[in-house]
């Protein structure tokens, strides 16, 4: 079933568990996830990042994974990931998706608040949630002019007292698309983002986060967990070594049947994880 994080995020951000949002690149791995979602009992939030959105079109990903989500015996967002233009981000609410990120993170944090409360006020309009972010969680490759800002927790109070937004994603050591876990996460810092917002909040960069600092967090206020990499480390290598061993095969669906199932295994993992 199609829900929004509104429908998810409250509760776990009250509680010792989270949600994972997986980034997905296609249909394949996007039913990998979803399969594994119904095969734990969990829901899941499926987003589409910017390469995705550039790639397909933002109508033709919503149009990919609408169909999962709502037939889906679990909970399912369907939640586009950072985007900085406004024009994307209605353009995705009209084509169905249940969530949107308006990411003005690169923004002075007025210009960052008076716009993600225009995109709320149309996305709560139509049923769907909406996400931010306060300071600026950078990336290991790709993305240089991201910036590297550590959040305030004063400023992610008045983020979330007058932006309309409803989760904050913040930063506090995490980064996107490490290969490894090597993030130092600055928990003291954390404690006070959490005193001062009661929006549940967001980390990003989960790939690069060990597992012991993921099962600390998820007691706390963050709800929702990004991961990306390892889903595509588990694709990516699975399916070279496949296609390695059988040099003389060349059809997509059969490698991507044989690929699929550890994709799905790294996403049962991750829910075990945040349980």
């Amino acid at each position: 079933m199609l829900v929004n994080l509104k429908d998810l995020l409250p509760d776990a951000a009250a509680s010792q568990y989270a949600v994972p949002c997986f980034n997905v690149f296609g249909y394949e791995d996007a039913k990998a996830v979803v399969e594994a979602a119904e095969e734990v009992g969990k829901a899941v939030i499926l987003a589409c990042n910017k390469d995705v959105v550039d790639f397909f079109g933002v109508e033709t990903a919503a149009a990919m994974f609408l169909q999962l989500a709502r037939e889906s015996s679990v909970p399912v967002c369907l939640h586009l990931d950072h985007t900085y233009e406004e024009e994307i981000v209605f353009r995705a609410l009209k084509a169905g998706f249940s969530s949107v990120m308006f990411d003005g993170s690169q923004l002075p944090l007025e210009e960052n608040i008076a716009r993600t409360r225009k995109v709320a006020d149309v996305a709560h309009a139509l049923g769907a949630s909406v996400e931010g972010e306060i300071g600026s969680v950078p990336y290991d490759e790709g993305r240089d002019h991201i910036k590297s800002i550590y959040t305030t927790p004063e400023d992610a109070a008045r983020y979330a007292n007058e932006s309309g937004a409803d989760c904050v994603a913040i930063s506090v050591g995490n980064v996107h698309r490490l290969t490894e876990p090597t993030c130092t996460i600055d928990f003291g810092l954390l404690d006070q983002i959490a005193h001062e917002v009661s929006l549940p909040l967001v980390i990003h960069g989960s790939s690069g986060i060990r597992d012991e600092d993921m099962q600390l967090l998820k007691q706390t206020r963050v709800s929702k967990f990004n991961i990306g990499t390892c889903l595509r480390q588990a694709l990516g290598h699975n399916l070279r070594d496949y296609m390695n061993n059988e040099p003389e095969k060349f059809d997509r669906i059969y490698f991507m049947k044989k690929a699929m199932p550890h994709v799905k295994q790294e996403a049962i993992r991750n829910f075990q994880l945040l349980s």
